[in-house]
């Protein structure tokens, strides 16, 4: 039996035409909407939901593309913009009664997040972005060994075909190496959880493609429309980043302050799955940040 997360009840629905998002609620209160990362699903957050749950209504849904929920073709780019995907996070908490609600996302989650706040400023009370920079910072700010940190988005940004093929013939290889790295505590990712990561990343390998294949697309094009034309999120944003360290050439803090000015930018000691390795610190940032 794949794992979930206890106590928490499990729902398909619908978000687009022809879209269902797989989503786990738990809790009563004001809703936070919580995405998860790359190479993750929805149980990443397995243990930050269930100390948010204890006063809010927690909403965990597996992106489209990944995990139980739909995927759609990405021959359109728009199928995986993350403008596109934020719009299913609006729908979700609507659909579950909630028109507005804070968001947290990690990764490729906070990307969409961000997205989100962008462009449905009037929907998300509260922002957290973890571990990740905006889109179009991320390609401004990546060349020498950053690049090579992120050579998989380089990969899955060529065109259709070649990336699909090569992942596909070691997907578990591909995706698990991620999950080895990326991560201080070998611990914090049990073995089932670990194994369900892969599974369902083996599942959805071309919608993952689409899905990064997006964000060196028009996803580019979205957030540089929004910086010429001076656009900024408005509501209370906290960015949680392991140390980068300063090798990497850049000051991600002055990068997300060009977008938040009321920003709080804390370090966390772990490595990237920090909901799932700091699970303690990440709760208590996002409860500091709901109550400002």
């Amino acid at each position: 039996m794949a794992p979930v997360i206890t106590g928490f009840d499990y729902r398909r629905v619908p978000v687009a035409d022809g879209v269902s998002l797989n989503v786990a609620v738990g809790g009563s209160g004001p809703a936070i909407v919580l995405l998860h990362g790359f190479p993750q699903t929805h149980l990443m957050w397995r243990h930050v939901a269930a100390d948010l749950a204890a006063d809010h209504t927690v909403i965990c849904p597996d992106l489209r593309g990944y995990g139980a929920s739909d995927k759609p073709s990405g021959a359109d780019p728009a199928a995986y913009a993350k403008r596109t995907m934020a719009a299913d996070v609006v729908a979700l908490a609507r659909a579950l009664g909630h028109e507005r609600f804070a968001l947290a996302g990690h990764d490729r989650g906070a990307l969409v997040a961000f997205r989100a706040g962008l462009d449905h400023p009037g929907a998300i009370t509260h922002l957290a972005c973890l571990d990740v920079l905006p889109t179009l910072d991320m390609w401004e700010v990546m060349h020498g060994l950053s690049a090579a940190v992120g050579f998989h988005l380089y990969l899955m940004a060529q065109p259709p075909g070649l990336p699909e093929q090569l992942i596909g013939l070691g997907a578990d290889v591909f995706f698990g190496h991620f999950l080895d790295i990326w991560t201080r505590d070998p611990q914090a990712i049990p073995a089932d959880v670990r194994a369900e990561y892969l599974r369902a990343c083996r599942e959805a390998v071309s919608s993952i493609v689409a899905d990064c294949r997006a964000s060196a697309g028009i996803d580019v094009e979205h957030d540089r429309a929004d910086r010429e034309a001076g656009h900024r999120l408005g509501m209370p944003v906290t960015v949680l980043q392991q140390d980068w360290g300063a090798v990497l050439g850049f000051d991600a803090a002055e990068l997300w302050r060009a977008w938040a000015p009321d920003l709080r930018h804390t370090g966390v000691t772990c490595g990237h799955f920090m909901a799932e390795e700091a699970p303690a610190d990440t709760a208590a940032a996002l409860r500091e940040l709901l109550a400002r």
